[in-house]
């Protein structure tokens, strides 16, 4: 008889899992956001591109697919804020949260230089284009693309962060989620999001994401990158204290419990 006992994953194997996530999440988005969004490229009226509604699906669906395909071996975070979120929610230990955002960061930045490199072999002028306009980072004031200040930005990070914490909290509970439905709940919420602040700051809700971009994106970017690392955070910090305060259940004092079951 074979032995249908699977061994958990090794550590190794999620970090590998993050990277390759967070890779799929930041090629795909930031991928649509500058070859798709707009094309053909600077033309008026957008007659064949995909626009923000594109881009929000393309967030969306690539973090659907990377939780159906690595959720089940590292839990398919792919955002620091993510993983900072569950840990202070009580749902992920602590001692991991390091490797993870590392691993992270390493797919987010891996996933924008082999956009550099497609880039490097596109239209003339293509590559130096697309940093000159900030490729596709956030950014607020100047470069926010409809002119929002750094107020709007911190309000929209760390209220929309938060709520996609607390989504993620909601439908991977081991007793209330839908471990089959996850997945679709949690891309389709990154989509609302998109939809929501894409005119705001370009959407970040992911340290990772925003830094991967940054790097490309030249001094204006990283000079306001700091936003979009400081309050995705906080928004998911906020999130997993408020999830573990309100929604997860408290285990009664001893002779409380005693008294309860007489």
């Amino acid at each position: 008889m074979s032995d249908t006992t699977t061994n958990p994953p090794s550590t190794a194997t999620k970090l590998v899992a993050e990277a390759i996530g967070t890779f799929v999440l930041v090629f795909g988005g930031v991928g649509t956001a500058l070859f798709a969004a707009n094309f053909p490229a600077g033309s008026e009226g957008n007659p064949l591109g995909v626009g923000f509604v594109g881009v929000a699906l393309a967030f969306g669906l690539t973090v659907l697919a990377g939780a159906y395909a690595f959720g089940p071996i590292s839990g398919g975070h792919f955002n620091p804020a993510i993983t900072l979120g569950l840990a202070v929610a009580g749902r992920f230990e602590w001692r991991n949260t390091i490797g993870y955002i590392i691993a992270q960061l390493i797919g987010g930045a891996l996933g924008t230089t082999l956009l550099v490199l497609i880039g490097l072999f596109g239209p003339a002028d293509w590559l130096a284009t697309a940093q000159d306009g900030g490729f596709a980072s956030n950014g607020y004031g100047e470069l926010s693309p409809g002119g929002f200040g750094l107020g709007a930005a911190i309000i929209a990070e760390i209220l929309l962060t938060g709520l996609f914490v607390l989504i993620i909290l909601g439908v991977t509970h081991t007793v209330r989620g839908t471990a089959a439905l996850a997945p679709l709940a949690i891309g389709l919420t990154l989509t609302l999001i998109h939809l929501i602040s894409i005119p705001i700051d370009n959407t970040s809700v992911n340290p990772a994401r925003s830094i991967a971009a940054a790097i490309y994106g030249g001094p204006g970017p990283l000079s306001q990158v700091w936003v979009f690392i400081v309050f995705p955070i906080v928004g998911g910090l906020l999130a997993g204290l408020l999830h573990r305060a309100l929604f997860e259940p408290k285990a009664l004092p001893a002779d409380r419990a005693e008294a309860r079951v007489r």
